[in-house]
């Protein structure tokens, strides 16, 4: 179900980047989809979507609301009415459930487009500033695009560090190394 998913909403991905990056509106529509898939994954949303009889309109209304009410309208602003004529689309071909799948795709599309890559960095302690650099600098020839990298500590990789960039992931902490000297010695 999900590749149909996938392959069903990447065509909403495609025709609403055109329009954001014909509209120079990349971040705006991006930050537009986003909360409109985090609102469809709510549990009392995602019920009424599923539901046949359920007025689809006046909830693709509701959410325009929301996306109206954030942050002083700014969530709406960078796909304005466009963005309201997307959501309505979306409910007149019973697509709403897609809204995550069709952010996740935009997403891709718009650091595709800005050579740009999002890079997570997991390690069992802080990282400095100096540190933080050198590793940005690092994957930015590595990979060739300007690095988002974001940082996050947890305690439970004992030591070393763990890169996820996009789906690829480089694992060096210590306790993925345990594991392995641990199934090397059952054998």
């Amino acid at each position: 179900m999900a590749e149909q998913d996938s392959t069903v909403a990447r065509p909403y991905a495609q025709a609403a980047f055109e329009l954001a990056q014909a509209e120079g509106q990349l971040q705006g529509w991006q930050d537009f989809l986003g909360l409109a898939a985090q609102l469809v994954v709510e549990p009392g949303v995602s019920r009424l979507i599923l539901t046949p009889a359920a007025d689809l309109a006046h909830l693709a209304s509701s959410m325009v609301e929301v996306c109206r009410g954030q942050v002083g309208g700014t969530v709406l602003a960078g796909a304005g009415s466009r963005g309201e004529n997307f959501l309505r689309l979306l409910v007149e071909n019973r697509r709403l459930a897609l809204l995550p799948e069709i952010a996740a795709r935009f997403a891709v599309l718009k650091a595709e487009a800005e050579k740009s890559l999002d890079v997570t960095l997991t390690s069992a302690t802080p990282v400095g500033d100096e540190q933080r650099a050198r590793i940005e600098e690092t994957l930015n020839k590595r990979f060739n695009r300007s690095i988002r990298l974001s940082v996050q500590v947890d305690a439970g990789l004992i030591g070393g560090a763990r890169l996820q960039v996009g789906d690829r992931v480089i694992d060096g902490t210590v306790r993925t190394g345990l594991d392995k000297l641990a199934t090397a010695l059952r054998v």
